[in-house]
């Protein structure tokens, strides 16, 4: 994601004017969760004002900050304390629509030690997929959305690809499955607990979700979950930001104001793209002045563009560019 997470952690950059991290937030409010706690590393007090604007008469929420690089499942160690009956764990930097109420009521009605949320892939190559079985230690039946966990296979060869279904990075888990995770170690959910509590033969289960799931971990991904929210915004279960849908699927937020051209594109606030300008499948963050054409690129926060052609670029914030003829590179932020 750099240079865009030079100056914020990745789970705060922005989809639609909204950190990543409040779709996860808004999944488990919907479910009825009321004390959510946010572990952060790298640059971790840029959220900490963030999360405590979530708290309300119906949410509690509070940052744990690590030091030490601790891995998924050793982050969520250090709460051990206060983790002392079934909780939910989201990854903080995808975009989603989980039914995190079903996953639940399906973790309970199966005894599961383990549930798992799943995303369905057309190539799962290049993924961590699982295999399903209709009974617990069972068969793996590469058909099944849904069913008790029998295997596990990191970025598997076509040959080998018994599934494609992927782990989507939420999870229900017992106190008794955090309690195997060693104390103090960097210790991964997915690599290292999840595989052994299959070897122990402890019931996991799992259902593929429905609806959105983007692993936002790359720039111009970023335009492939706007578009897809933009797309399915009747059905979505959080709102939509302040802002218009144009007919084309473009989407500019409330105090923007576009003189030119654009196509399929998102431009967030308090944005000026003048009337000289072409803007096409493209993301311009908050705060830009924009007189050039931008193709395929992604332009930070606050930045301005004069006279200038960028083609399949990612713009730190705070640049000026003025006069240049730029493509498929990446410029950082100005320190």
């Amino acid at each position: 994601m750099l240079p865009l997470t030079l100056n914020r952690p990745k789970p705060m950059v922005e989809v639609l004017g909204r950190p990543v991290l409040d779709y996860v937030k808004d999944a488990m409010v919907a479910a009825g969760i009321g004390d959510i706690i946010v572990t952060t590393g790298f640059q971790g007090e840029v959220m900490s004002k963030h999360v405590d604007s979530w708290n309300s008469e119906v949410v509690k929420s509070s940052i744990n900050q690590e030091y030490t690089p601790m891995g998924t499942a050793g982050s969520v160690r250090l709460l051990s304390e206060r983790l002392t009956q079934t909780f939910v764990v989201g990854s903080g930097d995808s975009v989603a629509s989980f039914d995190i109420a079903e996953l639940l009521r399906l973790h309970k009605e199966k005894g599961a030690m383990v549930t798992m949320a799943l995303w369905q892939v057309e190539d799962p190559c290049e993924y961590g997929i699982v295999g399903l079985s209709s009974s617990p230690g069972g068969e793996v039946d590469g058909e099944l959305k849904q069913g008790y966990i029998s295997r596990f296979k990191e970025k598997p060869s076509p040959e080998e690809a018994f599934s494609n279904v992927i782990n989507a990075g939420l999870y229900i888990i017992e106190p008794e499955v955090l309690q195997m995770v060693p104390e103090g170690e960097k210790y991964d959910f997915s690599k290292q607990l999840f595989p052994r509590v299959l070897e122990l033969g402890m019931p996991m289960y799992a259902k593929t979700v429905e609806g959105i799931w983007y692993d936002v971990g790359h720039p111009l991904e970023l335009l492939n979950a706007q578009r897809a929210l933009i797309e399915m915004r009747e059905s979505l279960p959080f709102p939509m930001p302040d802002g218009e849908v144009l007919n084309d699927g473009s989407f500019v937020s409330k105090g923007s104001t576009v003189l030119g051209n654009i196509e399929r594109s998102v431009i967030l606030s308090n944005c000026h793209i003048s009337a000289e300008s072409s803007v096409k499948d493209s993301l311009i963050m908050s705060g830009c002045d924009i007189a050039g054409n931008i193709s395929g690129s992604v332009i930070g926060e606050s930045c301005i563009v004069k006279d200038s052609d960028l083609h399949e670029m990612v713009i730190g914030d705070q640049q000026n560019i003025e006069s240049e003829n730029l493509s498929n590179h990446r410029l950082p932020l100005i320190e």
